[in-house]
């Protein structure tokens, strides 16, 4: 007993010599932790401007300007005139912007500003502007993100309609935007009109796999911020090519079975008041057909959900024939904006970002060796029929 005790003893004393911590790693406190990257148009801050003129210029082009969140420490120090914070009492974040041609070199950069190098480990958002977007591809944008080892792949990315620093900036006390943009793809399942969160991983596998792709929409008004939409990339380009709005996406929902939640109003027959009808389950299927060389989809929606609202006066009874006629209206609707998006992306913008080519190519892989190529192009002459079927399984606390 004793001589196995002399061993444990032993081991023991080894294990804590031969046990070291993380002897080369950095104290957080003496990095700079930026949390959002926001990439827009050119344009060099009065900061830049002045240091250029007293010889702080190297050698680039003014290609597009980056702006970094920061997350100071507590009790750092105040920023440069390059940076502008919000919560001024609190200082809850720091936004610091440089301008060139290439996004490491810029990273490269702030090492001549800031004393605490920055850290990617903890990005949460990336926005890019509609505008950049239009002039250069995303493959180009991101391709350092994409290299570097020290940002994750879970990073959201966005796309601005106005400019990446106004979607990085709040005047709401305490708020970080990066956080808050990160979190309102949480809010899924209460709205139809907010995509399935498309990450950096997510993104970079789109852009190897050369199909057209779409990125939440973010507009930005008096420091508040909001989810509408979604920006539209050419498979061939990664470039902006346009916009889908709130009720497309939730047309686009309806096709790829992605409405778990969320509002959808119609009008009565005859009288015009309003119905709502709000979606508690959704399913979805895209069903290829092929007869010889002609193709064609039939998309089957199955959804359930409550009668939330329903403006009659004085209010009808829920008969099964009044019931059965508000589910005919809701189908209507959806079918309605089923067709809308289907008409942008077979016409407007002869794209496909709705799954449909991955349905053909598991059912008909052959087929689709054939097309994948102009996928696009082809998918625009396609003919989709439709089948939409809503029922009402809840009337709500109030109706008799």
């Amino acid at each position: 007993m004793n001589r196995i005790r002399k061993k444990l003893t032993i081991l023991s004393t080894a294990l804590l010599v031969f046990t070291s911590g993380c002897w080369s790693s950095k104290e957080i406190e003496d990095l700079s932790v930026y949390v959002g990257l926001g990439l827009d148009v050119a344009e060099e801050s009065k900061f830049e401007q002045d240091i250029n003129k007293q010889g702080g210029h190297y050698p680039k082009n003014n290609v597009f300007t980056a702006t970094v969140q920061i997350v100071p420490r507590v009790g750092g120090k105040q920023e440069n005139q390059n940076s502008s914070s919000g919560s001024s009492g609190g200082q809850t974040f720091l936004n610091e912007r440089l301008t060139g041609d290439s996004l490491i070199q810029i990273f490269r950069q702030f090492a001549l500003r800031r004393d605490r190098p920055l850290i990617g480990h903890h990005l949460k958002v990336i926005v890019v502007s509609q505008e950049l977007s239009k002039k250069y591809s995303l493959e180009q944008l991101l391709d350092f993100i994409l290299r570097d080892n020290d940002i994750r792949p879970s990073s959201l990315v966005l796309v601005s309609r106005g400019r990446a620093l106004d979607a990085l900036s709040s005047k709401e006390p305490g708020e970080i935007p990066a956080f808050y943009l990160r979190g309102l793809v949480n809010n899924a399942y209460r709205t139809n009109k907010i995509l399935p969160p498309v990450s950096l991983a997510k993104l970079d596998g789109k852009m190897q796999s050369g199909s057209s792709f779409l990125l939440q929409n973010v507009l930005t008004a008096d420091g508040e911020h909001k989810f509408s939409g979604a920006g539209v990339y050419k498979g061939k380009t990664k470039k902006w090519i346009g916009a889908l709005n709130q009720v497309d996406l939730q047309g686009l929902s309806w096709i790829t079975g992605e409405a778990k939640g969320g509002a959808l109003k119609s009008y009565a027959p005859k009288k015009g008041y309003t119905i709502v009808y709000e979606i508690k389950s959704t399913k979805s299927k895209i069903v290829p057909k092929v007869h010889g060389d002609d193709i064609s989809f039939h998309v089957k929606v199955e959804s359930e959900g409550q009668l939330m609202e329903d403006w009659s006066s004085p209010e009808i009874p829920a008969t099964e024939d009044y019931i059965d006629e508000l589910e005919a209206k809701f189908a209507d609707a959806a079918k309605e904006q089923m067709q809308q998006v289907m008409n942008k992306m077979q016409h407007t913008y002869r794209v496909e970002v709705a799954g449909f080519g991955e349905q053909l190519r598991i059912k008909y892989p052959k087929v689709w060796k054939k097309v994948k190529k102009n996928w696009d192009e082809t998918f625009s002459q396609i003919p989709v029929t439709y089948d939409v079927k809503m029922k009402i399984t809840d009337y709500g606390s109030s109706t008799d």
